[in-house]
């Protein structure tokens, strides 16, 4: 027994029932109270509880329509009864941290009552797989959500390892780095107590937090390794914005790959001279500049080439393989050719300074 009458925090409650449920379904000590009766068993069990973490970027309103549009998929699919609960944030814990409960009764609500035991979720055969539907269909309803007001994140239910395998097959390199790691864990009360504590000690004190418990230490370390990836991505949108904005004034590939760099190192940036920067970006392109010509264009040709791999434009050649080598071979002889008469100048005394 447990006095529920002081329970601060719930936003929006509700009970949905399907169309041909009796009255009294919508009344939840009825429902309940008739759900219990209903078994006979020792080890029976009276609901299924469905807990789905609600985006702390949408609006109330848009959680409890997404929550309730859930409860109601669950209500058509097994003709169940939903009771619905949606939570607001505990004023101590993580502020993003809204969310809804839903119990469903075990068996059919008809207009006779409670009927026949809904069995798909207990089978071994098919509880997967419909759980996997469901996480898919919830997933839709947060993004269709977020996307109607605006807002740039999305919601991905597959496993890591799913969503890492798809983007290395697209060739994201850096998104498929961002998913090599392991799934965050749910500290549970008792853990998440303690490093609430521990946050609110080391705000105090002006340090950083350092977690207590093991669990609260793989959170952290997880939570660590995303922000970290999400500055890196957000770095590299600047340089190909800082580039392709620099090709478009008429730089060439060095020029606009300074410009990237200098966009991605922000406030950094300042503190490096154009020297500095190229010989950074030459480390970038795994070699040295050296202090003659032809290091100096080496340099610059591995920038070029490291600055179209990191920054998307080493596109799939759609020419024929003979056809390209064909033309690479007259660009190098042409370029020879070059070099060959701006030595013949030097000799002659012509050489531009």
């Amino acid at each position: 027994m447990h006095d529920y009458t002081a329970k601060r925090g719930v936003e929006a409650c509700f009970i949905l029932a399907p169309k041909d449920a009796p009255d009294w379904a919508q009344d939840r000590a009825a429902l309940w109270n008739a759900a219990e009766a209903r078994e006979t068993r020792s080890n029976s069990v009276t609901a299924r509880e469905w807990e789905l973490a609600l985006p702390s970027e949408l609006s109330d309103g848009a959680r409890i329509d997404i929550a309730r549009a859930f409860a109601q998929a669950l209500v058509d699919r097994y003709g169940v009864a939903a009771d619905v609960a949606i939570h607001a944030p505990h004023r101590e814990g993580d502020q993003r941290n809204h969310h809804a409960h839903i119990l469903t009764t075990t068996r059919v609500l008809s207009a006779e009552g409670l009927t026949d035991k809904t069995r798909i979720l207990d089978a071994a055969s098919t509880g997967g797989p419909e759980i996997e539907v469901l996480r898919g269909y919830w997933a839709e309803l947060q993004n269709r959500a977020l996307e109607l007001e605006g807002q740039k994140e999305r919601v991905d239910h597959r496993s890591l390892e799913v969503q890492r395998e798809e983007a290395l097959s697209f060739g994201d390199t850096l998104k498929a780095e961002e998913l090599d790691r392991e799934p965050e864990l749910k500290l549970g009360p008792a853990a998440n107590a303690i490093e609430r504590r521990a946050q609110l000690v080391a705000e105090a004190e002006g340090r950083d937090y350092e977690p207590l418990t093991q669990r609260g230490a793989r959170v952290h370390a997880v939570r660590q390794a995303k922000a970290m990836f999400a500055e890196v991505r957000e770095r590299l949108e600047l340089a190909r914005e800082a580039y392709a904005e620099a090709r478009k004034e008429g730089q060439g590939h060095v020029g606009a790959g300074l410009a990237a760099l200098r966009a991605a190192a922000g406030r950094q940036a300042k503190d490096l001279d154009p020297d500095k920067i190229k010989e950074h970006l030459a480390r970038i392109a795994g070699r040295d500049m050296g202090a003659n010509e032809n290091a100096h264009d080496d340099g610059a040709d591995a920038i070029r080439a490291r600055l179209k791999q990191v920054i998307g434009r080493d596109k799939p050649d759609p020419r024929p393989e003979q056809q390209r080598k064909l033309e690479e071979e007259r660009e190098k002889q042409r370029q020879l050719e070059l070099e060959r008469q701006r030595e013949r100048d030097k000799d002659l005394g012509w050489e531009l300074e």
